[in-house]
């Protein structure tokens, strides 16, 4: 880091927007709530603000689109917590506890299944949200693991 940029530099890294930008060009948004939603980056609805030009009743609209996901995901490591304690208690007994670990399997596949299919709809959501020059941008983040589904 050059000494002349080195605040802002410090400011924008790490945020997760892919910025290079020095100095004044790199902008952040301070829209609330959604971030940490799982998708790959620190700050996905800011990310997406910034990356596909998001007018604001998009990025209201996003926020709520993310945060049913972030919501899925947070009740997914409840349930994995949940399973690992099963399979904690399935192996410490005298006998090993099959119907145990069974269960717990189970429970975590149909924890897994509830979070895709939560992904599937917010993808459906995002689309329909988005203008096709925006929907182009996503493809690309997508494609280009940018963006971590």
């Amino acid at each position: 880091m050059h000494s002349h940029h080195s605040e802002s530099c410090r400011r924008h890294e790490g945020c997760g927007c892919g910025s290079e930008s020095p100095r004044h060009e790199h902008r952040h948004f301070s829209y609330p709530a959604a971030e940490g939603a799982g998708f790959g980056v620190r700050r996905p609805l800011r990310f997406l603000a910034w990356r596909l030009e998001l007018g604001e009743a998009q990025v209201s609209e996003l926020a709520r689109i993310l945060n049913e996901l972030k919501t899925e995901r947070a009740q997914a490591e409840v349930d994995e917590r949940r399973a690992l304690t099963a399979f904690a208690d399935a192996v410490s007994g005298e006998t090993f506890g099959a119907d145990q670990v069974r269960a717990a399997t189970a429970d975590r596949v149909k924890s897994a299944e509830r979070v895709q299919a939560q992904v599937a709809k917010a993808l459906a959501e995002i689309h329909a949200l988005l203008e096709p020059e925006q929907r182009a941008k996503l493809a690309y983040l997508i494609r280009t693991g940018a963006l971590m589904m």
